[in-house]
């Protein structure tokens, strides 16, 4: 699949995560097949205003690529400003820029930021075109279903999108009330997809192949986003790829997913340090521990982790269960 000139590796995307799609993991998720990586979400005022913290946050591993940096932003001139020092910075490797125009955190939402953006879609068209505008990459988009229940935005977003310069849009299948719960609809996916000529990228619950498979043959869109299924699971990637092309990848099994989890921890600590890269990794410890033998007890400890070496012993007595 092509964006705006930009080949994917594939049709299975990792979706943007705060907190959680890292530089370390977008690289372990692209080494295990992911067709396109997006970054957390980044602030374009911050970036606007400076901040060092948050252009970290913007940096990527030379082979992790295809790779969306996304922001987040409601003033077409900062999101425009943003975009033009993020261009500017020779340190930084992006291939898609993308506006988020779909997170629920309420933070986010009071700001008039992220999913509050649906109700505005002259707005939509305008900071779209204000980044399109200020970038020499492709800029895309990444919307909700809508903000309440019954509250349908999608196809009328997606068109200011569209209408502003976006070159593929994404649809998560669930309204902003809804956060992360319950089913995502995936009917939302067939009508924007209806609606629009630029790629669209289905979003929500897909957790398997074989709801990759179902997503791409019952709402004919372009590509899909992988989210929760991929956390503690960079092997969703495989599995979507290899059950796409009609074969199946073979399950890691303890062995295999400890072993990883260990080239996670080592290769987070690499990038932020011990201190920081412990604590952070504490979450994925827990997602890779998801299912084995005495996981919930495994994952009350995990909290009281503080060094390398107490990852590694943990992963150790694990695989020696």
């Amino acid at each position: 699949m092509t964006i705006g000139g930009v080949q994917t590796r594939g049709l299975a995307f990792l979706a943007p995560m705060a907190g959680v799609t890292d530089m370390t993991f977008r690289q372990l998720c692209i080494e295990h097949g992911c067709g396109l990586a997006y970054s957390e979400m980044v602030s374009a005022k911050a970036i606007v205003y400076g901040s060092v913290k948050t252009v970290e946050l913007a940096r990527n591993h030379k082979s992790a690529h295809p790779y969306t940096l996304q922001l987040f932003g409601h003033e077409p001139g900062i999101m425009a400003e943003a975009v033009r020092i993020l261009e500017g910075n020779p340190e930084l490797d992006f291939d898609i820029l993308d506006i988020n125009m779909g997170c629920p955190a309420p933070k986010i939402f009071r700001n008039g930021d992220g999913s509050a953006l649906m109700r505005s879609p002259a707005l939509v068209e305008e900071m779209v075109r204000a980044a399109e505008r200020a970038a020499s990459k492709p800029v895309t988009v990444k919307i909700r279903r809508g903000i309440d229940y019954g509250e349908e935005m999608a196809v009328e977003v997606a068109k200011a999108a569209e209408a502003g310069g976006a070159y593929a849009i994404a649809v998560h299948a669930r309204y902003r009330e809804q956060y992360y719960s319950g089913l995502a609809e995936w009917d939302v996916i067939s009508q924007v997809k209806s609606a629009v000529k630029v790629p669209v990228i289905g979003n929500g619950d897909v957790v398997s192949g074989e709801a990759a498979a179902a997503m791409l043959r019952q709402t004919g869109c372009d590509a899909l986003m992988v989210g929760r299924g991929a956390m503690g699971n960079p092997w969703i990637f495989d599995e979507i790829n290899a059950h796409l092309a009609g074969g199946e990848a073979p399950k890691p099994d303890v062995r295999q997913r400890m072993s990883l989890a260990r080239t996670h921890a080592r290769m987070i600590i690499d990038n932020k340090g011990e201190y920081i890269g412990v604590r952070e990794m504490r979450k994925h410890l827990a997602w890779y521990c998801k299912g084995v033998k005495s996981s919930s007890r495994l994952r009350a400890g995990i909290s009281g982790i503080e060094t390398l070496s107490d990852i590694e012993e943990l992963l150790e007595t694990i695989i020696n269960m």
